[in-house]
């Protein structure tokens, strides 16, 4: 089909996907022109800021792709006291940030359910509930989302990493910790409950094929996602991955379809939040503005305190960990501006889409739309 064709259509078969993820030379061009207009036309040349605080790389979890797997014993582990996180969210609040971002390894347990409740309630009380809260610490059960939910946490990134289930288990232990029926269902979970819900995926994994990716970004337009954070994978020496590492795509291949992935997804899913991510910078020194020309609207500053970067090192090579909080604040300030975008202090930059899509939901529950029922 003839690309500016394609570009004008409302929606995309997986073939058609799987056609703009081969584009070259003039074709991609298009893409990224189109895609660029539709940000600018839904977003505008906004971008948000949610400060990062990688706040422990202790995990329960054995991901054959992630440096901090639980097997890995290459790694100094480190856990972040309650006075260093809140530093850090107090560093986001006074630099007028609008939201943090709280990650870490996946540990499930009361303990650490107490203390994220506990951490939500103070950040809360420090910025006066002016700060806006996204968590990332894995799977857990729907009674620890909704105390999570209701301590403050508004939005929640569970990356699934891959749609296609042969694929998710061949870069997955095979046991119940990593079940991959569980991770949907973690999903659906954290959007009943009423969470702005974010997933995303590693692009260029051994054995991923074109087809799997297109699968991806049909998967998530289906699910109804509010927010994206995927980039390219990049290896890790210490993970079993590794030994596959001659059979990947070469780095530029991989930042290359990730901006396509980038690209075609803000053509489907026009008002959702799509992170700039900090892979991509490993790869090309200024990929994170050219995610940003291209689609994306959220950047993710690394607050963590410094000495604590390095150890949270999920991929080789990983950029800006000897960067201080206010040095990376004011790269990506000027990162921002080279994309021809704007930084937008002070607000919580909640995805459009969300907004949206739960108004529509509490019209249906008023019964303002009625669906008719199917008639045997």
């Amino acid at each position: 089909m003839d690309i500016t064709k394609l570009l004008n259509k409302e929606s995309f078969s997986k073939e058609e996907i799987i056609r703009l993820l081969q584009v070259i030379g003039k074709e991609k061009v298009l893409l990224f022109q189109k895609s660029a207009e539709v940000k600018q036309k839904y977003i505008g040349n906004k971008v948000w800021f949610r400060g990062l605080i990688e706040f422990s790389n202790i995990c329960g979890k054995d991901c054959l792709y992630c440096g901090i797997r639980k097997g890995n014993k290459n790694l100094t582990r480190y856990n972040l006291s309650d006075d260093e996180i809140l530093a850090a969210a107090k560093f986001a609040f006074d630099n007028n940030y609008g939201s943090i971002a709280l990650q870490s390894g996946e540990i499930e347990s009361p303990a650490f359910t107490k203390r994220v409740i506990k951490l939500l309630n103070n950040i809360k009380e420090l910025s006066d509930g002016k700060l806006g809260i996204t968590l990332s610490v894995g799977e857990q059960k729907p009674e620890v989302y909704k105390k999570w939910f209701d301590a403050g946490a508004h939005r929640y990134l569970l990356r699934v990493e891959s749609t296609n289930e042969e694929l998710y288990r061949k870069i997955h232990p095979n046991d119940k910790k990593h079940d991959f029926q569980r991770r949907l269902d973690c999903l659906k979970s954290l959007q009943d409950i009423g969470y702005q819900t974010g997933t995303g995926v590693m692009i260029g994994l051994p054995f991923q094929t074109l087809d799997d990716l297109a699968g991806d970004l049909l998967f998530m337009q289906k699910f109804d996602i509010d927010m994206c954070g995927m980039g390219p994978y990049i290896e890790h020496a210490d993970t079993p991955l590794i030994t596959y590492s001659d059979k990947l795509l070469p780095l530029n291949g991989r930042f290359d379809l990730t901006l396509k992935m980038i690209a075609i997804l803000r053509i489907m899913m026009k008002d959702i939040n799509i992170v700039a991510a900090t892979a991509l910078q490993a790869i090309d020194p200024i990929g994170r503005e050219k995610a940003v020309k291209i689609g994306a609207n959220i950047l993710m500053p690394n607050i963590t305190p410094g000495k604590y970067r390095d150890s949270y090192k999920l991929y080789d090579n990983k950029p800006c960990t000897d960067d201080s909080a206010e040095d990376c604040q004011s790269c990506l300030e000027a990162r921002v501006s080279l994309a021809d975008a704007e930084v937008i202090y002070g607000e919580w930059g909640d995805s459009k889409h969300y907004e949206r899509r739960r108004g529509t939901m509490a019209q249906r529950h008023k019964g303002l739309f009625c669906t008719p029922k199917k008639l045997d």
